[in-house]
């Protein structure tokens, strides 16, 4: 049979008993597959690689090595979350590389969409080669891919692989656990594994990160301005309800600025562009029409709290004809 192909008794797992028992089945595997040898996983933070985090951390313990490597373009407590769960709650061997300077040195001055995402994705892959050659023992790679990925693979959409693809001297053998899991039954074993809610429900989140809501050249102050927005939007979300409630929402500051007044005196600064969207596929995306009152208060604490910023806008438009994202 093709271990790439789910069965077709396969039963969906929606509850804890069936995630326990496909974690107690996962664990076996594990063992019998990776032995005493060291498997590398890049640990970004997201529900696919932290499920498969926490389920080799209980299979084979500090025989994973899990990099985590920050390149200035997550949101706001992300990486503090992820050492938080990871090195200080499971006791993992976690190795966290700061590697914002590097990123966005190289991004300096780079308005094309396309080039910064290259970018970002060829440095990712740099960044984490050369925590993988340092490491000894090491035989396997760990990837959160899900049976999605599989599929989309399968039709030409995408690779289903989460790196990226890793230097050829790095011949590892892949580990992938939840492979023929849906993302809700990924979810579902999360949960089971002990998982914070905030980790195992994130949101979707693109791997160029911040740098793809920030257009045209990332400039640290700006790259600040979103993160600082951003963390506003889920955190009255959040104490608003609508925490789960809305596909995905997020800010955009984006490279153009325009004359206000704060306290009293002429400004010249950026806007922010809240985008919040539903959608079952991805394919269409409906926009959200938020409570007024709860948009004044939006806007009331992103222009006091967030340096460099003097209007909010609100993004009404449904894809098509927009994308999610704006790079």
């Amino acid at each position: 049979m093709d271990g790439n192909v789910r069965p077709e008794s396969m039963a969906r797992i929606t509850t804890k008993e069936q995630a326990d028992a496909f974690i107690a089945e996962q664990i076996e595997i594990i063992k019998n597959q990776v032995g005493d040898a060291k498997v590398l996983l890049a640990l970004s933070g997201g529900v696919d690689s932290s499920v498969v985090a926490a389920l080799l951390i209980k299979a084979i313990g500090k025989q994973l090595v899990s990099v985590h490597v920050n390149h200035g373009l997550l949101r706001k407590g992300e990486p503090e979350q992820v050492i938080k769960v990871f090195r200080d709650e499971m006791d993992a061997n976690l190795i966290y590389v700061d590697a914002t300077d590097r990123f966005l040195d190289l991004l300096a001055g780079v308005t094309d969409p396309e080039q910064k995402r290259h970018i970002i994705g060829e440095e990712f892959i740099k960044v984490f080669a050369e925590e993988a050659t340092k490491q000894e023992g090491i035989k396997f790679l760990a990837q959160g891919t899900i049976y999605p990925d599989i599929l989309e693979s399968e039709k030409g959409i995408k690779a289903h692989h989460n790196v990226g693809g890793l230097p050829k001297e790095l011949d590892f053998e892949l580990v992938e656990p939840v492979k023929l899991l849906y993302k809700d039954e990924v979810r579902v074993v999360g949960k089971a594994l002990g998982l914070p809610d905030n980790m195992v429900y994130r949101q979707p989140f693109p791997g160029p990160g911040l740098g793809v809501r920030c257009p045209g050249a990332i400039t640290r102050d700006r790259l600040e301005a979103v993160r600082e927005s951003d963390a506003i939007l889920r955190e009255e979300f959040a104490k608003n309800g609508l925490e789960g409630k809305v596909w995905q929402y997020f800010t955009v500051v984006p490279d153009f600025k325009s004359t206000g007044i704060k306290d009293g005196k002429r400004t010249f600064d950026w806007p922010v562009i809240i985008r919040a969207i539903n959608t079952t596929d991805v394919v269409e995306v409906t926009v959200e029409h938020l409570d007024p009152a709860f948009m004044d208060h939006l806007v009331e604490r992103i222009i006091k709290e967030v340096p460099g910023v003097n209007r909010v806008l609100y993004d009404f438009t449904p894809k098509p004809p927009a994308t999610v994202e704006y790079e």
